[in-house]
């Protein structure tokens, strides 16, 4: 819990919100938010802790909190799932705690229906299928599970941009001058244009992850190639969660050759040719 706590990072711009909070006379409604967010968020860190992921920090925001934790792709899917489930969980037992509290002097029932009033307000904002929110990588997660890890991710994010994009309607019809809604949909916004301008750095970092990957609890499955396909889109069909093999067919003669993905993930990381077909590469052993 120690190395948890070192890594939390208070933004400048939360100050700033305690500090209106606090001029406006709505000091202890701010707290109260924080406060739930930020135990949401320890939710997903200590998940991630147990499963010994490493955690960059735990940021609290003007508008929320973030935990940002390792994620290259290739981690087991229950353990990904606990890990996001874990933020929104910690929103029961909050609610049943203030109906305990709500029995005693320093706990008011309007501070009990507040709470419980932002509890059930932040746990359906996060299960929104938005990345980067709670819903969205729940999405995500089973795209990853269901498809190849590119194609996942290029549906998750059509997913994502889709309702985001409804939301914004929505939101300039029947809240237009709701400041705050917009300074949140305007950071999803930005998450959802950063995770698409990421993303080949994230297929190469899932590729790359997979080198070192001992492929013991993964399931085998052969993937069946044509020798005049490119490298680089041989290695788009590689999936999450499975170890593969690749039979490499020719077409002209009716040969085929099965290679190792280990064998394809090394000639695309030392050989440097991702646009070359694979006959370059396997002609000598057709």
């Amino acid at each position: 819990m120690r190395d948890l706590l070192l890594k939390i990072k208070i933004n400048p711009l939360f100050w700033l919100v305690v500090g209106i909070g606090v001029f406006t006379g709505y000091f202890r409604e701010v707290l109260m938010i924080f406060t739930i967010v930020f135990i949401h968020e320890m939710g997903h860190a200590i998940a991630a802790h147990r499963f010994k992921w490493r955690i960059h920090k735990i940021e609290l925001l003007p508008f929320g909190g973030v935990a940002e934790v390792e994620d290259v792709g290739n981690r087991p899917f229950h353990e990904e799932l606990i890990v996001i489930v874990a933020g929104p969980l910690q929103h029961i037992w909050m609610m049943l705690l203030s109906y305990v509290l709500v029995h005693f002097s320093f706990w008011t029932s309007t501070d009990h229906h507040l709470f419980i009033w932002h509890n059930i307000m932040i746990l359906c904002f996060n299960l929104i299928p938005v990345l980067p929110l709670d819903g969205g990588r729940l999405v995500q997660l089973w795209c990853t599970y269901r498809f190849p890890y590119v194609e996942a991710l290029k549906y998750s994010r059509w997913a994502s941009g889709t309702v985001l994009a409804v939301m914004i309607l929505l939101s300039a019809n029947w809240f237009p001058y709701h400041l705050n809604l917009w300074v949140v949909l305007t950071f999803l916004v930005l998450m959802n244009y950063l995770e698409w301008k990421q993303r080949y750095y994230r297929y190469m970092r899932f590729l790359m992850a997979r080198r070192s990957s001992t492929y013991e609890n993964h399931m085998r499955e052969t993937i069946l190639v044509r020798d005049s396909i490119p490298l680089r889109e041989a290695m788009k069909q590689i999936k999450r969660g499975h170890y593969h093999m690749f039979n490499v067919f020719q077409l002209q003669t009716g040969k085929s050759l099965m290679i190792e993905e280990k064998e394809m993930l090394q000639l695309l990381f030392t050989k440097k040719k991702p646009h070359v077909p694979l006959s370059y590469f396997f002609s000598g052993r057709l």
